[in-house]
Formats: C-alpha cells, sequence, structure tokens
C-alpha cells in the first residue's frame, strides 16, 4: 500500500474522519435552519467568531503558541478567507435556491478538484485503483444528484443558480485543502493557523455582510443559536481541526472522500427529521459510493 493508504486506516485518522463525516452530514439541516431573519453573511460571521474564539480558547489552554510572524498570517489569510469567507457564503446562498439534499450531493464533487490539484501541485500520486474507485463514487453521486433534481420543486433556473453557487464553494474549499497539505502550513501547529484563519475569515465575512446587508441583524429565537453554537463549536472549531489533521496525514484526495459520503449522513438525518423517502435511485447511489469509498481507500501499489 502506499504511505497514505496505510495512514488511513489508523486510528488516528479513520476516527477523527468518521466523526468529521458525522458532523458535517448534519449540518446541512441546521444551516438550513438558520436562513430567514438573519442575512446569511452575518449567519456566517457569527458562526466564525464563536469558532474562532474556541480555537484561540484551546491554544491558550494548550500552550500553543499564538505568534506566527508575518509568514504565518499571510498563510492565514491565504487559507482563511477562501475557507471560512467564500466557500460558506456560496454554501449558504445556494441553500436559498435548492434543497439542503442537493447542495451536500454537489459538494461530493469536492474529491475531482482536491485530487487533481493535489497531483498538479503537490505531486501526490494516484493509483489506478484509486482512480476506479473514485469514478464508481461518482457514478453513485450522480444517481444521488439525479434523484435530488427530480425531488426539487424549485424552478430550473434556481436549480441551476444554486449548483453554480455550490461549486464556487467547491472550488474554493479545494484551495484552502490543498494550502493545508503544503509543506509551509504543515510545518505550523493546526491549532493556532487556524484561530488566525478564522480571524481572517470573519473580518472579511463581517465586511461583506455589513457592505451588502448593513448593520449586524440579531434573531432572539433560541433555536437559532443553539444551531449557532452547534455549527461554530463541533462542525467548525472541533471538526476542521480534525478534517485538517487528516488532510496533512493522507493529503487532499483521501480527505475529501468525507464528502462522498456526507449526503448519504445527510438524508439519513432528512429521514428521521423531514420524513424523507428512500427511493431505489438514492439506495443504488449511496451503495455505489460507498462501494467506491472501500475501493478506493484499499488502493495499492500497481
Amino acid at each position: 500500500m502506499t504511505d497514505h493508504d496505510s495512514a488511513f486506516l489508523q486510528p488516528r485518522v479513520i476516527i477523527p474522519f468518521l466523526v468529521i463525516t458525522l458532523i458535517w452530514g448534519s449540518t446541512w439541516i441546521v444551516i438550513k435552519d438558520q436562513l430567514g431573519t438573519v442575512p446569511p453573511p452575518w449567519s456566517v460571521t457569527y458562526r466564525f467568531v464563536i469558532a474562532g474564539a474556541a480555537m484561540f480558547v484551546v491554544a491558550a489552554a494548550t500552550g500553543t503558541s499564538l505568534r506566527i510572524g508575518r509568514e504565518g498570517h499571510a498563510l492565514a489569510a491565504l487559507f482563511g478567507v477562501p475557507q471560512f469567507f467564500l466557500n460558506f457564503n456560496f454554501v449558504y446562498a445556494a441553500e436559498q435556491h435548492i434543497t439542503s439534499g442537493l447542495v451536500a450531493v454537489v459538494f461530493a464533487l469536492l474529491l475531482v478538484p482536491n485530487s487533481a490539484l493535489a497531483w498538479l501541485f503537490l505531486k501526490h500520486r494516484i493509483t489506478a485503483r484509486f482512480l476506479i474507485g473514485s469514478a464508481i463514487a461518482t457514478v453513485g453521486v450522480a444517481l444521488l444528484f439525479v434523484q435530488e433534481m427530480r425531488a426539487s420543486s424549485a424552478e430550473p433556473g434556481a436549480v441551476l443558480l444554486g449548483i453554480g453557487l455550490t461549486l464556487l464553494g467547491v472550488l474554493s474549499a479545494s484551495v484552502a485543502n490543498i494550502m493545508q497539505a503544503t509543506q509551509r502550513l504543515r510545518a505550523r501547529p493546526i491549532t493556532s493557523m487556524l484561530a488566525w484563519g478564522m480571524v481572517y475569515g470573519v473580518i472579511a465575512n463581517g465586511l461583506f455582510a455589513f457592505a451588502t446587508y448593513g448593520p449586524p441583524v440579531i434573531e432572539y429565537r433560541l433555536g437559532y443559536w443553539l444551531g449557532l453554537l452547534y455549527l461554530g463549536l463541533i462542525a467548525s472549531a472541533l471538526a476542521f481541526t480534525f478534517y485538517f489533521g487528516i488532510i496533512r496525514a493522507v493529503g487532499p484526495g483521501r480527505a475529501a472522500y468525507s464528502s462522498l459520503l456526507v449526503p448519504i449522513i445527510a438524508m439519513g438525518f432528512s429521514t428521521a427529521f423531514e420524513d424523507y423517502g428512500w427511493s431505489m435511485l438514492a439506495v443504488a447511489g449511496g451503495g455505489l459510493a460507498l462501494v467506491g469509498l472501500f475501493i478506493a481507500l484499499r488502493a495499492r501499489r500497481t
């Protein structure tokens, strides 16, 4: 097996991988509940104020230095803005036009730019079995996509706009993912870099929110703030700490396999809380995604 393949199967990687998959599979319903009174850019801003504050607390508690120097701040801004500003604003905007399930399915395509950019810029080797497994999993995602398109009640123009916004979010996240695998970022503590990356994300989000929607808007509904705490502390501070660690251990291509499982988990939550009905197409798509994942992550050296 390749070094990345063997590393993926170690408990320090596979356990966080499963945790973030479960967490991010649940976020789509929570994000949907955030839409309404508060404009999306302000909700994203609040989310990363909470997440960033949590990362600073963790850094202080663990004795991690927050002094990262000029180069460190430049790197934090370079990955923080696309990851915590562009990516999330595109996703929140997309959910105003299409269902959360469809957004989750489209976001599963993160595997494609992550693998391609890792091969192009980081010289990460792509095995034949990894390509075969990825192709099978992508077919599964395509079936899920067809199912969600059939179930969507949105107008065709709104669907296309929502898909386009999601794809822009995918590309933004992929740029940040690739940066995490570079030697300059791998040499720096995840906690301090995440803390400052979220700071730059908050600054960009706050400026954009104020420019487009004016002063901050507050919603006093308890469910909104409980969802915001979950998204900030669990789905951001905890999940991104795990996810960036996985990227550094096995590369952005394999780390992005979480995005293939997230739609299945999201549909499971939708089944429990939104009475989602599984069609044969959805079952087949989910099954193929799992089979492809198994094949790709057991890719052996030819």
